[in-house]
């Protein structure tokens, strides 16, 4: 019987527990994905490395079993200020929390400690994959004239997967994205106006996995956000990047998606540390700076704000 790789659900739900099944379903907990790919058991092969009197394959036995999973999501509001995404969860287990005020907005920040897991499901074609205790990382991708991103990679438990139908997936909490452009978009740097091509933040989780007698885990162990952005080159007077780098000085980013109440995002770096520009671009005979630079805290989990408005 032949499967079909079309025919996919994707179920995510957080854990009350971890690594106890919260049973998502198809009308509260489906997501709608791009590019999503499963690898279901990832691990390592360790060799029985037997003494043989004669040549061939010693057999091995596979550990440390884990799934990882890729896919995108569209960065698109709720469509009501102080409304959730449907993609609220999983960026709450990246490490990240969600504050909530009633009728006027939604805002992530990163945190420390005590990270949200969760539980995923793929339906593909008739076949049913199931991670528990899933953490991940994410980035948040910004490219003019395409669709903001959040980039998702998420580690769980390893399952087996078994032969069974899922609930069919209800998807009308996921809003039509609208384009990264001059129109929808504004982005300054420092209070200077830059013309960007491309950014994207990357929340630089370390996730890790541990496998020892009475506790299998995935971790959050540490992050490190940095940023990267593509602006065209301006005269040094209005803004240096080589002297940033040099610069004690930490800058301000900030980047406005949408214009009307219930579709607009904020993303706010307070406090971003140029690194070395290590290289020009040139893009129809246009000079353009990719640029690096680190997210630093102020007082602690606040090197970055995404706020929904």
């Amino acid at each position: 019987m032949t499967k079909y790789y079309r025919k996919k659900i994707v179920l995510f739900k957080l854990e009350d527990t971890y690594g106890v099944d919260p049973t998502p379903t198809g009308a509260a907990n489906a997501i709608l994905t791009t590019e999503f790919k499963w690898m279901p058991m990832e691990g390592n092969d360790v060799s029985r490395d037997l003494e043989q009197p004669h040549m061939g394959a010693q057999g091995t036995i596979p550990t440390e079993l884990h799934a990882k999973i890729t896919f995108n999501v569209e960065l698109s509001p709720s469509g009501v200020a102080g409304t959730a995404p449907a993609w609220g969860p999983l960026l709450r287990a990246c490490g990240v929390a969600e504050t909530i005020v009633v009728d006027t907005s939604v805002t992530y920040n990163p945190v420390s400690d005590g990270h949200e897991s969760s539980t995923l499901y793929f339906g593909l074609d008739g076949t049913k994959y199931v991670s528990h205790g899933a953490r991940g990382t994410c980035t948040l991708d910004f490219t003019a004239q395409g669709i903001p991103y959040l980039r998702f990679e998420f580690t769980g438990l390893f399952s087996v997967p078994v032969e069974l139908a899922m609930d069919a997936p209800v998807l009308t909490a996921f809003k039509k994205p609208q384009v990264v452009s001059d129109t929808n978009t504004t982005f300054d740097l420092d209070g200077t106006a830059l013309i960007l091509r491309k950014l994207a933040l990357n929340l630089g989780n370390s996730v890790e996995t541990s496998f020892l007698v009475g506790e299998e885990m995935v971790d959050i162990t540490g992050k490190e956000d940095a940023v990267e952005f593509t602006v065209k080159a301006v005269p040094l007077t209005s803004f240096n990047p080589y002297a940033a780098a040099l610069s004690d000085d930490d800058l301000p980013l900030s980047l406005v998606h949408g214009k009307t109440a219930g579709r607009i995002a904020t993303l706010a770096l307070p406090k971003i540390e140029i690194q070395r520009p290590q290289s020009l671009e040139d893009v129809s005979g246009k000079v353009e700076w990719p640029l690096r630079a680190q997210a630093l805290p102020t007082t602690g989990n606040d090197q970055w704000t995404l706020t929904l408005t």
